[in-house]
């Protein structure tokens, strides 16, 4: 049983050697992703450098599942610009255009006052109770460019969680049964 016995550890071995092989890539998959975000963080200098229009709201110049790309420099907010904004008690973010700016002359410190181009009014109603303008830690980033449509994906899994599940079970199967 000398050369059975040894066929049976090699093929062992080959089992064990091909899944670390196959968590060791998708480890290496993660980390590059991770690491490919975080670049953009650092570069851009907002805290998420892509964000997914979830609303009609900036409709007929950004509609619902278009990509933004935002960056956050040192230069004063003007009207006009979009930008992306958190509100306290919030968890999703908002893409609007700054429509009046309000800066304070006994701090420097510049506040805004924001609008969806398809909204009838200002966006005070979506603000936290009693907050009037945006103060600069509401703000994420400005949107320097945008891919139309590209988000759909993101708004379907996450309007539909089984899309998600069934996509997530078909990658994994696909790394299961998959033959380098």
């Amino acid at each position: 049983m000398g050369w059975v016995g040894e066929a049976v550890e090699s093929i062992k071995s080959f089992k064990i050697r091909k899944a670390l092989n196959e968590a060791i890539t998708l480890g290496v998959i993660i980390s590059t992703a991770l690491i490919v975000w975080k670049a953009l963080v650092c570069i851009t200098g907002s805290e998420s450098p892509v964000v997914v229009v979830l609303s009609g709201s900036m409709e007929p110049g950004f509609k619902r599942g278009d990509i933004l790309f935002l960056h956050m420099s040192k230069d004063p907010i003007r009207s006009g610009e979009i930008v992306v904004f958190n509100i306290d008690g919030r968890p999703v973010p908002i893409v609007h255009r700054v429509i009046k700016v309000h800066e304070r002359k006994d701090t420097g410190d510049v506040n805004v006052l924001t609008k969806g181009d398809a909204n009838p009014m200002d966006d005070r109603g979506l603000y936290a109770p009693g907050q009037r303008w945006l103060e600069q830690h509401h703000i994420m980033g400005r949107a320097v460019g945008f891919l139309p449509y590209v988000g759909w994906m993101t708004i379907i899994m996450t309007e539909k969680p089984i899309v998600k599940y069934v996509l997530i079970g078909a990658l994994g199967l696909l790394v299961i049964t998959s033959k380098d």
